[in-house]
């Protein structure tokens, strides 16, 4: 199991590692068909599920596509990114630092905790801290990656 440190997470974040460390039952990693959204309803609308692609493309040896995205988590991004390729998407290709993060996920095997600046519509936050963790239906090679997004607000001035 992971040492990974959630002293500085939200109270979401170690709420989702605790679901995800007890569907691991002493695998490395739980599989998709491991998460049961009705066990985990305070946390959906702050999921993001994507999909982890090998070679689907010439010259794209990985690449992520977003199968599922919370309501909370929609309305702050940008755009609606639910089934696109982050391979599509230039703000969030390789040289991207969630690009990098969801990378190392996938070749470590290991959840990791980032925060990144918040650039989406709503100017009342400051940054966006998530917990990316790696599912796989063979125990070996990740497939999917569980997310939860947690916005953190600007501090306010009077």
């Amino acid at each position: 199991m992971t040492a990974l440190d959630l002293e500085s997470a939200t109270p979401r974040l170690r709420q989702a590692f605790e679901y995800w460390t007890a569907k691991c039952g002493g695998r490395s990693m739980p599989a998709r068909a491991d998460i049961d959204p009705a066990e985990i309803k305070p946390l959906l609308p702050y999921l993001i599920l994507m999909e982890v692609r090998r070679d689907t493309k010439p010259g794209w040896p990985l690449d992520f596509r977003y199968r599922l995205i919370g309501t909370v988590t929609d309305a702050m991004m940008n755009a609606r990114y639910t089934w696109k390729c982050m391979s599509d998407l230039p703000h969030q290709q390789p040289d991207s630092r969630i690009w990098r993060n969801l990378a190392s996920v996938t070749e470590t095997r290991q959840p990791q905790v980032s925060r990144v600046p918040y650039v989406g519509p709503h100017k009342d936050f400051m940054s966006v801290v998530d917990l990316v963790m790696p599912l796989s239906s063979d125990g070996e090679t990740v497939n999917m990656l569980f997310c939860i997004v947690d916005f953190v607000p600007r501090e306010r001035s009077y």
